[in-house]
């Protein structure tokens, strides 16, 4: 199949590279002249395990190509995805100015029948809106063509982005023509081992349900931090509470990890846009609001434990931090807890030394200028290199790489061996008998010596696929 998708960044580079790999001829198009240079040799403006492999795949099989315009489509496309970003807006609201541009030039492109997918994550009538751009188009050019216009929303996750392409639980498509539904099926039918994981429905159902999907999973995040405050003060251990929890057949463990807070381009963006929705449909969201609330608020939780244990006054403090992304698998720091605990923490007066496996070039890019210059933010080579006469360690994403520290060289590296663990990775008991102070979330602190529930390592690799 002849396939256009619009948009190279991360979920429209994904999905053009993955429809590319199941044999289908795919333009991607992009309007940054430099990143679409860039793609033409294989080099990628995002991190994703395993992408650039099958970039390079594409391109030389002749399968992928990239070009800056519509027009420069060697062959008509039956489906065109929309792929641009949808940012948030001054009021929180998503910002379809992107996706309208897109509709805008579809009208004044196609010349035959085509299938418009709304890749893009739009709020509920967005798909309408696009269908009057491009029929408006058309007839402004006086071209007879038809065209459909569906709803296909991405459920990927950063980091897994390509086993949830080629495997997914489900893929959502709305419609409301019988011929997009063929066409749709047919695309989706390779990946699909269970044909009963395509849910077709109207299109504004499928807007709603990826707002639904993500808003959910985010308030699962914001309950369970929420109960470890609680916890904290009533001398409970929320992983325990967890495992027990998780293990009731209507609840499931996904998502019950109390944490520093989630992150990323999705989850707090769609929280936020669904609220402004339901404003404007007169619906006052008062979970919604609490889950964005307890997620600020949460992103302080580590800073403020710090200032507990050292004082408000941390100059003189030097502290390594051991992740920047807002998860593992991604260089992706939007929203990130590591922004809102640097501020604080050189704020208060704290020298920080960080170090993540892949986001450093994105940090080095995102943080004042000043803080580098001043020596305030150092980033480390490597993840020991950042404890070197270190007060303390504060883990904040929760890479592999971070799952099994060496113990004697952290001792021998901090200057006190004090361990702020902002995802709950490590097993207390564990570092206690390695002389090792431990402040955890929702923890209690107390020893945890033979409680069988206490998070290790080895249960925290099997979980991975927790965040978003």
């Amino acid at each position: 199949m002849n396939i256009t998708v619009i948009g190279a960044g991360y979920v429209g580079l994904v999905t053009a590279v993955c429809f590319a790999e199941l044999g289908n001829a795919v333009t991607c198009v992009d309007v940054d002249v430099d990143k679409i240079s860039n793609l033409k040799k294989a080099i990628l403006p995002v991190y994703e395990p395993g992408l650039e492999a099958m970039v390079k795949s594409g391109l030389a099989e002749n399968r992928l190509h990239f070009v800056t315009s519509l027009d420069e489509q060697k062959l008509h496309p039956q489906v065109i995805f929309i792929a641009v970003g949808t940012p948030e807006g001054t009021d929180g609201s998503a910002d379809m100015c992107y996706v309208l541009q897109v509709a805008e030039a579809i009208g004044g492109a196609l010349t035959e029948y085509c299938v418009v997918v709304d890749k893009s994550t739009v709020p509920v009538g967005v798909a309408d809106q696009v269908a009057d751009i491009v029929r408006q188009g058309l007839l402004k050019r006086g071209i007879k063509c038809g065209f459909d216009v569906v709803s296909n929303p991405e459920f990927l996750r950063e980091g897994g982005a390509i086993e949830d392409f080629m495997n997914p639980d489900r893929v959502v498509v709305g419609l409301d023509s019988e011929r997009a539904r063929r066409i749709m099926q047919a695309l989706y039918t390779p990946i699909l081992r269970h044909p009963e994981k395509l849910y077709f429905m109207t299109v504004r159902d499928a807007e709603m349900t990826k707002y639904v999907a993500n808003a959910m999973l985010a308030s699962r995040i914001s309950f369970m931090n929420e109960m470890s405050v609680l916890c904290e003060k009533m001398g409970v251990d929320i992983e325990n509470v967890r495992l027990g929890v998780g293990a009731d057949s209507r609840i499931g463990a996904a998502f019950l990890y109390a944490g520093c807070g989630y992150g990323g381009s999705c989850f707090p963006k769609d929280v936020k846009a669904l609220i402004r929705m339901a404003e404007n449909q007169g619906v006052d969201p008062l979970i919604l609001r609490a889950v964005e609330a307890r997620n600020q608020r949460q992103k302080q939780v580590l800073a403020e434990k710090i200032c507990r244990r050292f004082g408000t006054d941390l100059s003189g403090i030097r502290i390594g931090v051991w992740g920047l992304s807002f998860k593992p698998g991604t260089d992706d720091m939007r929203e990130a807890s590591s922004q809102v605990l640097l501020e604080q923490l050189i704020s208060h007066g704290a020298t920080v030394y960080a170090y993540d496996p892949v986001a450093m070039p994105v940090a080095r890019k995102m943080f004042p200028e000043k803080w580098f210059s001043t020596g305030r933010l150092v980033l480390a080579s490597h993840q020991y290199e950042a404890l070197a006469s270190a007060d303390a360690m504060v883990l904040v994403t929760e890479w592999k790489s971070f799952c099994y520290p060496d113990l004697s060289a952290m001792s021998s590296l901090m200057r006190q061996k004090i361990i702020f663990d902002g995802r709950n990775q490590y097993n207390p008991a564990e570092l206690s008998a390695a002389g090792f102070e431990y402040c955890g979330i929702g923890r209690a602190e107390r020893p945890l010596t033979g409680v069988a529930g206490s998070a290790t390592a080895a249960d925290f690799l099997q979980t991975l696929t927790y965040d978003e």
